[in-house]
């Protein structure tokens, strides 16, 4: 594989205004760069964090550098998905994927009915597709994809799961990029249409999940290791059950009347609810969407004034409700106190934050907590 950046360069994150765009410091300036991975990163994105740059090769570009990459516990992290294909291409080239030494890519960006994979692979004996998504997203151990709903990696994955159901040969590889996880699952708490397809044809393709790690120039991996998927998991844990973060905005300090409690004085700023639905998880959270609906629990009341920001869901067999808001708590700035427990001994399940939550590293990490780090003790290696 040729060298990919000729030149890298560092900064220090500043903020993310939309999906493509990332202000940076650099050599005591604030520069635009461009970021090609459209994924949600909450968990790598922090200001101050070291980014990889390179410089734009072309006159007229929109931005003076491409995001490249990201460190994460002093370990360089690739962000720039339009390489993942030449990274699949020359591992595999390469021998270095177990199972496929044997194969070589024949062609890129194969068309196969209405579907376009990545790459096609074989040898003088057998040529089958291969779909390549790269993973960033991971916790202490555990690795999951996709960070957010992927409509065509799903359909992706159900078409190669046609073939081989109908005794072709289908493949997917799965680029994790963090040599620290040790185990892969389908995101099943972020995008669970996803997580259902992948189990559902796991089976009948031949799927590989391969960590990798990577030195600051993102030449090539320096190391390649297949990860095990705890597939049991997916079936004792996902579902449409769990529990979730409501965040909401309330832009001026409001005195609100909360059904039986009352009127409750808010400051102005951000508040996590903690809330759990035992079935139904997604119809209440879009319920909580809703401005249009009966007033029945405190949230319904404090949502009329609220701005939505977004709501996260932690799908379990578990009933962690009671956790998440005790860990909630020990972050958050202030509480209401006895809002949304009723039914409990917690203190309340309604935090505040000054700064949006979903930005804070606290926060971003008990959700890497609830969501993956929690799943440790339940793979068996």
């Amino acid at each position: 594989m040729a060298i990919q950046y000729p030149v890298i360069k560092k900064g220090r994150f500043v903020s993310r205004p939309n999906r493509f765009v990332i202000f940076m410091e650099m050599d005591g300036k604030i520069v635009k760069a461009h970021m090609p991975n459209p994924g949600r990163m909450r968990e790598l994105l922090f200001p101050g964090v070291m980014l990889y740059a390179a410089p734009h090769a072309k006159e007229g570009s929109r931005t003076q550098y491409r995001i490249v990459g990201v460190d994460r516990e002093g370990e360089p992290v690739p962000l720039d998905t339009s390489r993942a294909n030449d990274t699949a291409e020359w591992l595999i080239n390469h021998g270095k994927i177990p199972g496929w030494e044997a194969y070589r890519v024949l062609r890129r960006e194969v068309t196969m009915g209405d579907s376009r994979f990545d790459l096609l692979l074989g040898n003088e004996a057998v040529q089958f597709p291969v779909e390549v998504k790269s993973c960033t997203l991971f916790g202490k151990n555990g690795a999951m994809f996709p960070d957010a709903v992927t409509a065509r990696g799903r359909k992706h994955v159900l078409h190669l799961g046609d073939i081989g159901k109908n005794g072709g040969r289908a493949g997917l590889l799965v680029l994790v990029q963090w040599d620290r996880a040790r185990w892969f699952l389908p995101d099943y708490h972020t995008d669970p249409e996803f997580a259902e397809a992948f189990r559902s044809v796991a089976p009948y393709i031949d799927w590989k999940a391969a960590a990798l790690q990577w030195t600051p120039d993102f030449t090539v991996p320096a190391g390649v290791r297949l990860l095990p998927s705890p597939l049991e998991i997916l079936d004792q844990e996902s579902g449409n059950r769990g529990d979730y973060l409501l965040v909401l905005h309330l832009d001026t300090a409001q005195d609100i009347e909360i059904g039986s409690r009352g009127i409750l004085h808010f400051p102005e700023g951000y508040y996590v609810y903690t809330g759990s639905a035992r079935k139904n998880l997604d119809q209440r959270m879009a319920r909580h969407r809703r401005l249009r609906k009966g007033m029945h629990w405190h949230i319904d009341w404090l949502r009329q004034k609220a701005e939505w920001v977004g709501c996260i869901p932690i799908r379990t067999a578990e009933d962690l409700e009671h956790q998440l808001a005790a860990s909630v708590s020990r972050i958050a700035d202030w509480e209401i106190p006895g809002f949304g427990c009723t039914d409990c001994h917690c203190p309340t399940h309604l935090f505040g934050f000054h700064e949006n939550p979903m930005h804070l590293p606290g926060f971003v990490q008990i959700e890497e907590d609830f969501e993956i780090n929690r799943l440790d003790s339940l793979v068996h290696e």
